[in-house]
């Protein structure tokens, strides 16, 4: 029989109703005939709690306890922390368990270090290095449906560990890479991947199929369906992704969502499939950066040992030749961080000035069609121009086109890039 493996988010754990409709979704795969692997994330808002008792993600430094605060302070890196966020999915595990058994079915849970997920020793932020999957497959091969709580795993020393935001997607990608599953089923509150946040353009649909490469672009930039590393996963693995609602009718989920798969896979490859955007932006600018040899990595490389990310960047000479103009994005929350380093490190970098403007968004366009198509990013920046758009920085790969832009015309540009690229007939 076909190995199947289900995952259910936040919203789908958020009670016992939601997980007895969970349980009937899992109960109908298994009743058609797959064996079938579950990874469950904890109840929603339940990880925040957890986070919050232990006063962030493992930052803070050592200090004496008052009995009177409202939170237990971790070391660097304690991987005391991971012991009790963790704890979130073990509870929605073993309550989905029990449902599955009320309901005659023979469920089992494996925590993270009883498959194992064997993991890094960077508490909070790990990445899964293997997972056996002889006892997975034991269990699956048995008739057993097995849960497994998402977001964990297990250093080889045998300390508990958690992968970060958004880990229990890549928990259950990777499950469906060791057992060789046919699919990976990831439930949710959306019934798939849209053109666009729907919120913001009501003609968005839903795509049937979309590529690993397009969803990973997507994901990146700012689309809130999937998370980033379980999509590379799921590509360099080649396991086909399947998002689809959590309220689907048991029984009925043949047809629903979308899937994520090899681009081989798409009969119809649109110029562009979807439009997302990021309001989580931040435009640092260097005026009068020496134009010379190794001042980049100069300037990146501080920002790097400080692990903060940079999306976009542009350099432009002055008029002189021998200085340069240089524009670079971060995530806004380390936007302030990232001035401070600079502001720190100008007389060994050697610019004038120092600018910040965290009031921009990046809109963006990504679709497999770009590849053979001219005239892609004429269409972006010809509608941009028509809604009197202003576009303060571009970039682009082979399938996307991304710029940056005043926040306030967020979502005319979502909306009039929807409509110049046609992504409301998709499908119809």
């Amino acid at each position: 029989m076909t190995r199947l493996v289900m995952k259910f988010g936040g919203t789908s754990m958020a009670d016992l109703e939601r997980i007895r409709r969970a349980a009937r979704l899992v109960a109908a795969e298994f009743d058609a005939g797959h064996r079938v692997a579950v990874v469950v994330s904890a109840m929603a808002g339940k990880t925040n709690e957890l986070v919050a008792w232990t006063d962030g993600a493992g930052k803070a430094q050592k200090r004496p306890e008052n009995e009177n605060a409202s939170n237990v302070t971790p070391v660097e890196g304690d991987d005391e922390y991971d012991v009790v966020v963790a704890s979130g999915e073990q509870v929605t595990a073993g309550l989905l368990a029990m449902t599955l058994r009320n309901m005659g079915y023979d469920a089992i849970t494996m925590m993270g270090w009883q498959v194992p997920i064997i993991t890094s020793d960077v508490h909070g932020k790990a990445r899964i290095l293997d997972i056996p999957p002889a006892k997975l497959e034991t269990a699956l091969d048995a008739g057993q449906i097995v849960v497994v709580p998402g977001f964990q795993g297990v250093t080889e020393s045998g300390r508990i560990t958690t992968l970060g935001r958004g880990g229990s997607d890549t928990s259950a990608v990777a499950v469906a890479a060791a057992v060789k599953a046919i699919r990976c089923d990831i439930y949710t509150d959306v019934d798939g991947v849209y053109t666009t946040d729907p919120r913001i353009e009501s003609k968005a649909r839903r795509l049937p199929k979309i590529s690993f490469e397009e969803m990973l672009e997507m994901a990146s930039l700012g689309a809130k369906v999937l998370q980033t590393r379980s999509v590379e996963l799921a590509m360099a693995q080649r396991v086909p992704v399947r998002v689809l609602s959590s309220f689907v009718e048991p029984g009925q989920a043949t047809d629903q969502g979308t899937i994520v798969c090899d681009e081989e896979e798409i009969v119809e490859k649109h110029i562009v499939s979807g439009v997302a955007f990021s309001r989580d932006e931040a435009k640092i600018t260097l005026l009068g950066l020496p134009n010379k040899v190794g001042i980049s990595a100069l300037v990146f490389g501080k920002l790097a040992q400080a692990n903060i990310n940079v999306d976009m960047i542009v350099q432009s000479e002055k008029r002189s030749g021998d200085y340069a103009n240089q524009i670079f994005t971060v995530g806004r929350r380390d936007a302030q961080t990232a001035i401070d380093i600079m502001r720190d490190g100008k007389d060994e970098i050697g610019f004038d000035d120092i600018r910040l403007d965290d009031t921009v968004s990046k809109i963006s366009i990504v679709g497999v069609g770009m590849r053979s198509h001219t005239g892609v990013a004429e269409t972006m920046f010809r509608a941009l121009s028509e809604k009197g758009i202003n576009i303060q920085v571009i970039s682009t790969s082979e399938i996307k086109v991304s710029v940056l832009i005043d926040e306030a015309y967020t979502e005319l540009a979502v909306r009039a890039l929807h409509a110049a690229y046609g992504l409301d007939k998709i499908g119809a």
